[in-house]
């Protein structure tokens, strides 16, 4: 048994039992490996950037981590914006990294890079293996990066040497890192700010405390106190849909966000982190809450929150009965023109129960949140770090992790353009994912930070830089062309059949609403 196999046989054992590829020269022998053991799917990407969103999605949907494959520090590179958005959720990934062989790296050959220092900003754990008897056990130990709480990305570098040389054999991996509970202490300081200043309280919630059963204790908690409970702008995955409680997310826009946070003496941060705001603009403040505002942390990330929202209902005397009706927008199925109003309307009518909705639909997506509370209950992942580009692939591995839930990914064409490759993989796979792309022929949010930053009026030059037209897109043409059904849409009425057809049938689908 070479290195290469003693990794995957480990990883297998070890729970880890799906690999996001896209491999080169050095790692032949781990490709070669995948081959002979039994256990592990192997899902190849076009793109390193697909490889690693999808191994994000996976982690978000599944809770247990994928391995990704990439070539040497290149193939990492290429792969490092998506794993910023995934360290930024959170998100367990195993990252198997090829390497020159330890020869012939001080020949500096084309392909030689520095690989660790390249992972290190977008990783919690890095190693290079120095042998094939050690491969295994660094392999076992990334294993239980990954799985620790809260969860790591671990990325493991391989030389090619270390993969073809003689291994002795697998590796135990630990036993999985007991789950932090969470601090009384900070329970009971929650309970008695509620207690007092009720009314003056802000709740803000993310992460653990966005399951449904989470979203259950902090209805009660608002209907009890009076505070308010409202979410952070973007979060890794949130129970959405009828049935559930419907929480607001602090504004994107500045303006936006500070009048509805002046008012809040209190917040208590569950999981969540200071409210700030997403880039710094002239004149306008960092900080969103308002001056004076005493900020109390009840769980850190990874904790347990639902539980001590559990123990805070209890310590507040919340119950059931406690819970205010929530005034929900009507599901309709629009007609008529497509705009943001309509296509909102459109997309909650649609989506099927149980679905698991993506979205990184930036400027489009905005006015989703209302209509969609009255949908059927669904997941919704949005973009924690972002750097664009992501939603394809994260439908892609959650599309992997949940083949039995219908994934629909919401995504502007400026950042479909980043990792559309996501499309012939799920073609590939027959993955059950219909990407709607809202197809406005310019970067939206571009112009309307180019107003926020106060850089004036945009000349033709600069104009040229914010839009993406000239030649139009084509987004049927491309999705067609990767083995995936589309359609381009130009009406709410044909927006409507669009998705609902899609939502019938099992396997990729792309539609292409044309703004």
């Amino acid at each position: 048994m070479n290195g290469a196999e003693s990794l995957v046989r480990t990883l297998v054992a070890g729970g880890v039992d799906v690999c996001f590829t896209n491999p080169g020269t050095s790692e032949m022998h781990f490709v070669a490996a995948l081959d002979r053991v039994e256990g592990m799917r192997c899902v190849l990407g076009l793109f390193e950037g697909v490889v690693t969103g999808a191994a994000d999605g996976y982690f978000r949907m599944k809770g247990t981590p994928a391995s990704t494959l990439l070539h040497l520090g290149p193939g990492l590179a290429n792969g490092l914006a998506n794993l910023h958005n995934a360290k930024k959720a959170r998100s367990g990934i195993v990252n198997i990294v090829g390497q020159h062989a330890t020869y012939h790296i001080g020949f500096n050959a084309p392909l030689t890079s520095d690989i660790e220092g390249l992972a290190r900003p977008m990783s919690d754990w890095v190693r290079t293996s120095p042998s094939a008897k050690a491969v295994a056990a660094d392999g076992a130990a990334a294993i239980a990066a990954a799985k620790s709480a809260p969860p790591q990305i671990a990325t493991l570098i391989l030389p090619a040497d270390t993969a073809w040389n003689e291994a002795d054999g697998i590796a135990h991996v630990p036993g999985e890192t007991q789950r932090p509970g969470y601090s009384a202490d900070a329970v009971e300081k929650a309970a008695k700010i509620l207690h007092a200043h009720g009314p003056e309280t802000l709740v803000l919630m993310t992460a653990g405390a966005l399951t449904e059963q989470a979203l259950t204790f902090a209805q009660q908690i608002a209907g009890k106190t009076g505070c308010r409970v409202m979410g952070q702008t973007y979060h890794p995955r949130m129970a959405r849909g009828a049935g559930r409680f419907s929480i607001d997310r602090i504004p994107y826009v500045i303006e936006q966000a500070l009048p509805i946070l002046k008012n809040y003496k209190h917040i208590v941060l569950v999981e969540a982190n200071d409210p700030v705001a997403f880039f710094a603009y002239p004149n306008k403040p960092s900080q969103l809450k308002a001056e004076g505002t005493e900020v109390h942390r009840m769980t850190a990330w990874g904790e347990n929150s639902a539980a001590a929202l559990e123990a805070l209902a209890g310590q507040l005397g919340a119950k059931a009965a406690d819970v205010k009706p929530q005034p929900l927008a009507e599901l309709i199925r629009p007609t008529g023109a497509l705009n943001h109003t309509t296509i909102a309307q459109a997309i909650a009518y649609a989506i099927p129960e149980n679905a698991i909705v993506v979205d990184e639909s930036i400027t489009t997506g905005r006015g989703f949140f209302p209509p969609t509370a009255a949908a059927k209950p669904h997941d919704w992942l949005q973009n924690m770090g972002g750097s664009i580009g992501f939603s394809t692939p994260v439908a892609t591995g959650a599309a992997v992790a949940c083949p039995d839930r219908k994934v629909m990914c919401l995504v502007g064409d400026g950042s479909a353009m980043y990792t559309i490759q996501s499309l012939w993989t799920q073609a590939r796979e027959n993955l059950n994912v219909v990407t709607v792309v809202f197809a406005n022929r310019i970067y939206q949010i571009l112009r309307g930070e180019f107003d926020g930053v106060g850089a004036g009026e945009p000349g033709q030059r600069a104009q040229d830089m914010l839009k993406i037209d000239r030649p139009t897109l084509d987004f049927v043409a491309m999705a067609k062309g990767m083995g995936v059904p589309a359609r381009a849409v130009t009406s709410a009425d044909e927006l409507n059949v669009a998705l609902a057809e899609a939502n019938a049938e099992y396997g990729p689908r792309l539609i292409e609403v044309q703004m």
